[in-house]
């Protein structure tokens, strides 16, 4: 679980190969292959436990690098040099000539793309020369991962490498936008960039469709074994508790002063960790909306979901 020079060589290598490696981003670890091996994403999607028709996301160098798989309008160029690389992740049409597998974007006539800012995924995508497609290094549904150690208990045995980064900076997905040909934009998933810095540019941005476009969209998502009860003031007789703000003695915080950056880099690690507890139900405190607090709520809100 090394992330040196020797060690991300192994894991282009091992791509190269068909395999799959977990390699940290500043968003979450992800589960990554060869986006062009069509039979190395069926093996991640099988891995995972992914449904077909949930596309992926192919991580790229820089705009470059992804305009050589999608058609980008002027503003998703703009939203581009803005926030690349980073924790944005841009919809748009699917160029013909585009290597990626079609499998990866499960049938759809547009890809999903991104430049991470982490230097080791930086450095691995540098020395294996191509687009590497990573979602969330977990089982399909169920937390992500912020550390290489709970990445590795989840998916080890399937995987050939993995790089360990520490701990994720973000903790949270990316942001997922979709511009169309005519510069529409769209809102797919809240994530680690807030709605008011994308719209700054984008102007008011749309609610997405039912229709699952990008990853994240599943009504269910994001869960730990245990039920969510959410908005809760305080824990009722057995629940495990999340606070955010001050909690009771015991309890876990997503962060003790109320900030929303470091709420979404506790937030998989905490709910793991209370997950483990045993407990059947963990109440959640209530979390402000604005900024990052859209995508924590987001998160909560599929993880309370139905399974």
């Amino acid at each position: 679980m090394m992330s040196d020079a020797g060690n991300i060589a192994r894991a282009a290598d091992a791509l190269r190969a068909g395999g799959l490696v977990i390699l940290p981003t500043e968003t979450v670890y992800g589960l990554g292959c060869d986006a062009r091996q069509a039979s190395a994403v069926a093996r991640l999607y099988a891995a995972k436990g992914r449904p077909h028709f949930n596309p992926l996301i192919a991580h790229v160098q820089d705009l470059a690098a992804a305009e050589r798989h999608a058609d980008f309008h002027p503003l998703a160029q703009e939203l581009a040099e803005a926030f690349w690389p980073g924790p944005l992740t841009l919809v748009a049409a699917r160029r013909a000539d585009s290597d990626v597998a079609e499998l990866a974007c499960a049938g759809l006539s547009t890809i999903a793309l991104r430049a991470p800012s982490h230097p080791i995924a930086q450095a691995l995508l540098a020395k294996f020369g191509g687009p590497i497609v990573a979602p969330s290094a977990n089982v399909s549904g169920r937390l992500s991962a912020t550390r290489a150690a709970d990445a590795a208990a989840d998916l080890g045995d399937a995987v050939s490498v993995v790089l360990d980064g520490g701990p994720s900076l973000i903790g949270l997905e990316s942001s997922i936008v979709a511009i169309d040909a005519d510069g529409r934009g769209t809102l797919l998933r809240p994530g680690a960039i807030a709605r008011e810095a994308i719209e700054a540019i984008t102007g008011p941005l749309a609610a997405p469709g039912s229709k699952v476009s990008a990853p994240g969209m599943l009504e269910s998502h994001y869960a730990p074994r245990a039920r969510l009860r959410l908005d809760a003031d305080a824990p009722r007789a057995g629940e495990a508790y999340l606070g955010f703000g001050d909690a009771p003695l015991g309890a876990l915080t997503l962060s003790a002063g109320g900030d929303l950056t470091e709420a979404a880099a506790n937030l998989y690690a905490h709910l793991r960790a209370l997950d483990a507890s045993g407990a059947e139900v963990i109440a959640v405190a209530r979390i402000p909306g604005h900024g990052l607090g859209e995508a924590i709520r987001d998160r909560l809100a599929r993880a309370a979901a139905p399974r």
